[in-house]
């Protein structure tokens, strides 16, 4: 375990004057406070944040962010409190430490949802502090370096969260060592037996060549003096094992088939020197067509610079070249953590201005816009992933403005990047000048313009076909407020007829004192959860009006034909005549000109409707009853299904057929054939449908006897007039006994 004064010896060999006494004294509150806690491994607990301490030297940091690692742990997991920290060692080191504790008291469900919203909290203190994540980072690697104490299903758990989201996060904030040493960690327990086949591969291939590493460096080195770059610097390595592993399976290789396992790094003095070196290599050997990359012109989200190329070397081997300055090369190690170690505005050996705001720490700050789209845990937590795991493809607006996009993104993803009021008013897209689809998937320095509308409303059917998660949670609160927008206009109009019913006046004034009783966020809330059918009519009327004595009837038929029984809330039964129960509850069956009606247009929109499984035809009298977060559905006023919502009359919505003739569409109806058992009489039935031009969808035998069979025919009609002419021609063949429509 590494000693109090070895921490302190390895923070002064990069800053001599670093404050000694707070390291000090946070390692000695760390102590006292873990006290006697033991690790898993058996170890003392203070040995994990000496360790994680001891990490974060070798990225240079300030004794500061030493200090939080040493007491990273305190708040979590010993009596130390928020107010203890600061007092003792200021405002900011407890601001850091609190951001770096876990979440534990939370009422979730799921352990995906208690997941992601740490990660929700780690990320907002991240984005007020990098700090944070740098400390996280270093505290779960060294976790991962001592997993082999944990059980194997713990092992798991932690290996997965690691490789989906601590590893992709330390990439994207360019800090590639981290990312390889986690992947490496992580792979090892997640796959052990592939881990350990490939391993073996890669030192069995090392034997084989060995020396010739030695050999291509001194070559390279060689030939850059040669030519005047007399300080550049050559290093070359094998390439990892889960890097191999991951080539092997995205392009379904077999280890004999991998042609590039070795790659070189070149370090020269300044960009012009990365070009010549480039040009110099170049000339030397033969390059592999389409893999040269220029990230120094382009740089990456996460700022790494480099020029990529890959030649067949030394020996006709391939191998990957990376060449770059030293400050890159700084960059390149230990990402966002390198811009620590220059102030505000200082500038670096390329003539570059640096600054703590870097591209990745950016690209940092737009993820946790996500967190104010107002998705579920389990939404933001895919969104991140989503985010983390993209490679990159740069596009750039008409006015030459770069646009950093995961690869396969479309133009509605290149739209919300720009701002999300992009996206949700997008109908179409140039890509350089041409007209394209919005499925495009974009390339490497396409230029995209976007043709907007103002009346335009996302598709839900868009977020299948983005994958950012910025578009995806824009898509989908577009969506829910469309959705909103017509429920809350179906819900006013229940409301309305609910309250003068009552003989009260609806108004939105009123529901908001009874918003807490109703337990809503805002009027517009709980009218749509009203129009969803979530919440009752005749609740929110007792919420506004307490004193209101529901007079709610009941209606049964009487057993006379065209009279009905009425009870009353009061429990007095009336007979009243020639009346249907839709309209002695409220008008619910639609007439031509009835004042009293909730049109949903062409039974459309955002609103779901579905029909009855008895379905319903144009001409029929129908009602729609509302379903719990269902929509509505139809039912025609004749099904013996209404009978079950006789005591829900707030559930109940008129509606009528109002269809476009130029988009007619044909509706589904059930019929009860009793027809003779004998050969032909299907062929008849078949023939009489197909004469009227109706389409048969369904076919069922129900029950065959000796001379008779009973079938069921599900059949798509255009209205009442021809299912009705259908049921009369059928009637008239010789082989039919009965004919009925079904309507349950």
């Amino acid at each position: 375990m590494m000693r109090q004064y070895e921490l302190v010896e390895r923070v002064q060999k990069y800053k001599p004057d670093a404050n000694e006494a707070l390291l000090n004294k946070a390692y000695v509150y760390a102590m006292q406070k873990h006290g006697q806690q033991k690790r898993a491994s058996g170890d003392p607990y203070i040995s994990h944040p000496l360790e994680v301490a001891a990490i974060l030297t070798d990225m240079h940091l300030d004794e500061s962010t030493i200090a939080v690692a040493l007491l990273h742990d305190t708040i979590e997991d010993t009596t130390a409190t928020r107010a203890e920290i600061d007092e003792l060692f200021g405002e900011d080191i407890g601001r850091l430490v609190e951001g770096l504790t876990k979440i534990k008291k939370l009422d979730l469900v799921t352990k995906k949802a208690k997941q992601a919203e740490n990660l929700r909290k780690l990320l907002l203190a991240i984005s007020d502090d990098v700090r944070v994540l740098l400390v996280k980072l270093a505290d779960r690697l060294h976790n991962m370096r001592t997993l082999d104490h944990m059980s194997q299903e713990k092992r798991a758990r932690i290996s997965e969260e690691t490789m989906e989201i601590y590893a992709p996060l330390a990439g994207r904030m360019g800090m590639q060592d981290m990312r390889e040493e986690l992947e490496e960690l992580s792979f090892r327990h997640m796959n052990p037996e592939a881990y350990e086949t490939v391993t073996k591969r890669l030192e069995e291939l090392s034997k084989r060549n060995e020396g010739l590493v030695k050999k291509i460096e001194a070559e390279l080195r060689d030939l850059l003096i040669a030519n005047g770059l007399t300080s550049a610097y050559v290093k070359g390595r094998q390439k990892k094992p889960y890097s191999v592993f991951r080539k092997m399976q995205s392009k379904s290789l077999s280890f004999e088939q991998l042609s590039d396992v070795y790659g070189f790094r070149l370090i020269v003095e300044d960009i012009p020197s990365c070009y010549r070196a480039l040009g110099i290599v170049h000339t030397r050997w033969r390059v592999v067509p389409g893999r040269f990359k220029d990230y120094i012109s382009t740089p990456k989200q996460n700022d790494y610079r480099s020029l990529h190329t890959t030649i067949v070397g030394p020996s006709m081997q391939r191998i990957e070249l990376q060449i770059r300055t030293k400050r890159m090369h700084e960059i390149a190690e230990f990402g966002i953590a390198a811009h620590t170690l220059y102030k505000d505005g200082a500038t670096n050996a390329d003539g570059d201005i640096l600054s703590r705001e870097s591209n990745a720490y950016s690209w940092l700050r737009h993820t946790i816009e996500a967190l104010a789209e107002g998705d579920s845990p389990e939404e933001f937590l895919e969104h991140t992933k989503l985010e983390l795991f993209q490679d990159q493809v740069f596009c750039f607006t008409p006015k030459g403005k770069l646009i950093a996009l995961p690869r396969g993104a479309t133009p509605i993803d290149f739209a919300y990047a720009v701002h999300t009021n992009i996206g949700d008013t997008t109908v179409g897209a140039k890509i350089n000048g041409r007209i394209m689809p919005l499925v495009t998937r974009l390339n490497n320095g396409d230029e995209v313009e976007i043709i907007r509308s103002g009346v335009q409303v996302p598709p839900a059917a868009w977020e299948e076909i983005v994958v950012t998660g910025k578009a995806r949670a824009a898509i989908r609160r577009a969506t829910r407020m469309a959705i909103r927008k017509q429920y809350a206009g179906l819900g006013h109009r229940i409301l309305e007829r609910t309250f003068e019913r009552a003989g009260k006046i609806f108004s939105r004034d009123a529901m908001k004192p009874a918003l807490h009783r109703l337990g809503q966020k805002d009027v517009e809330d709980a009218i749509a959860a009203v129009g969803r059918g979530e919440m009752s009519s005749l609740d929110v009327l007792r919420a506004v009006y307490p004193d209101h004595q529901d007079e709610r009837v009941t209606v049964k038929p009487a057993g006379d034909e065209g009279w009905f029984n009425v009870r009353s809330a009061a429990g007095m039964i009336f007979k009243i005549p020639g009346k249907t129960k839709a309209d002695l509850d409220g008008g619910r069956a639609s007439t031509e000109g009835d004042p009293d009606i909730v049109p949903i247009r062409g039974l459309s929109g955002n609103v779901d409707v579905k029909f009855s499984p008895a379905g319903a035809v144009p001409g029929d009298r129908i009602v729609g009853i509302m379903e719990k977060g269902k929509g509505i559905t139809i039912y025609p006023i004749q099904s013996p299904a209404l009978q079950r919502f006789d005591d829900q009359p707030d559930r109940w919505i008129d509606v009528r057929w109002d269809l476009d003739e130029a988009n007619k569409s044909r509706f589904m109806a059930r019929i009860m054939v009793n027809a003779l058992n004998e050969p032909g009489t299907l062929a008849k039935v078949a023939q009489t449908v197909a004469s009227l031009d109706v389409n048969i969808r369904m076919l069922n035998t129900v029950r065959a006897a000796t001379d008779f069979t009973e079938m069921v025919l599900e059949v798509e009609v255009w209205d009442l007039r021809q299912l009705n002419q259908l049921l009369a021609q059928l009637k008239d063949l010789d082989c039919i006994a009965t004919v009925r429509r079904l309507y349950d």
